[in-house]
């Protein structure tokens, strides 16, 4: 997969920007606030329909205009294809080879992306929800049904979490209606834990052997998924609906006291263990680096297995993060495979000598002039 092209128009400090870009590696130089950033963020945006920065699509508009598009080809092995997003205070308009989407989850999936940057350290030793949000965001793109089973989680939870309220403050003391959104978070969940359960033990098994290469075969890493539902021994959807189901029955009197839903995936963790070590709690910075940057390599070759097609990588500002030995790693394992967008004030001597042929972008104020290639 391949980002042909990409337009900004009224986009952050953007007024209007077209780039062409290389399929190897795309490099932004630039001082801190100058747009590097917003560049990056923009692709995800392209791909994902929202920002990781912002939960407001108003922060992406320039200021003091009334709306922004973000426009891009992309090149699949058989095909390309332009997408585009327009962004206005009456929402935001997705497009597909220039045909307008009825729904945001027929248009996630037709570019894939990977983002690290430094605060994705956060993952290791972060919150829960950053774990949680980690894989939705990420399987989410791989596989349209689970993408649409979180949504609809999310909205039955939230109308689930309402009728506890009521019950709670006694505005009602029918729990018939309770039943009826047990019955249907119970079977839109188990097909969510089902799912993660999966996608985690395939990333699992593609980063042990990333982790250990940069571990230099010291450590072993084992991912390990925390869910309030005891069904870790159950493959069968069925089997889990019935243990979720039943668990949810032994909690209903403490979420109609508390009104809200204990139990069920929107309270899910991920645990990341090195040499049977909870990683986030007895490891070292080091180890936190190395567990992160060996689960996003390990996402590259999961999504191409997924979809049949290697996703875009965009590092922002993080190779000033790793060491001489974790920035090897990740740039080797790049070299030649995905197309890669990487912002840095400066590249590093190691950087220079493992990137080939990189496309060179200066970024100043929101100007960007291509660096002449040397003959």
């Amino acid at each position: 997969m391949e980002l042909q092209s990409l337009r900004l128009v009224n986009y952050r400090n953007y007024a209007d920007l077209s780039l062409n870009f290389s399929d190897g590696v795309n490099v932004f130089l630039g001082e801190n606030a100058q747009g590097k950033t917003n560049l990056l963020e923009s692709i995800y945006v392209l791909a994902l329909a929202r920002s990781h920065r912002t939960s407001s699509d108003k922060d992406l508009i320039r200021w003091q205009e009334k709306e922004a598009t973000i426009s891009g080809r992309v090149k699949k092995s058989i095909s390309e294809t332009p997408l585009s997003l327009h962004f206005s205070n009456k929402g935001k308009k997705a497009r597909v080879n220039h045909l307008e989407q009825s729904k945001l989850s027929q248009y996630i999936g037709q570019l894939n992306v990977i983002l690290f940057a430094p605060e994705d350290l956060e993952l290791v030793k972060g919150a829960p929800s950053v774990r949680r949000r980690f894989i939705d965001m990420e399987f989410g793109q791989m596989n349209p049904l689970y993408l649409y089973n979180t949504t609809q989680y999310r909205r039955i939870l939230k109308e689930r979490n309402a009728y506890l309220k009521r019950l709670q403050m006694k505005q009602t003391t029918d729990t018939i209606f309770l039943d009826v959104l047990t019955e249907q978070l119970v079977d839109i969940g188990a097909q969510v834990l089902l799912a993660r359960q999966t996608f985690l033990k395939r990333l699992e098994i593609a980063a042990q052997p990333i982790h250990a290469e940069i571990s230099n075969q010291r450590e072993t890493l084992t991912l390990r998924y925390q869910t309030s539902i005891d069904f870790e021994k159950e493959t069968d959807l069925s089997a889990i609906k019935a243990v979720f189901e039943q668990t949810l029955k032994r909690q209903q009197a403490r979420e109609i006291m508390q009104g809200s839903t204990l139990v069920g995936p929107h309270r899910d963790d991920i645990q990341f263990i090195v040499n049977d070590n909870d990683v986030a709690v007895f490891g070292s910075q080091g180890q936190q680096r190395t567990t992160a940057l060996a689960i996003k390599l390990a996402e590259i070759d999961l999504m191409q297995q997924e979809t049949g097609e290697y996703p875009i990588l965009l590092l922002d500002d993080v190779l000033s993060e790793l060491d001489a030995n974790r920035q090897t790693h990740l740039l080797l394992a790049i070299q030649d495979k995905v197309q890669t967008f990487i912002t840095a004030p400066t590249l590093s001597d190691v950087a220079r000598q493992l990137i080939h042929a990189p496309k060179v972008f200066h970024v100043q104020q929101g100007e960007i002039v291509l660096e002449e290639q040397a003959e």
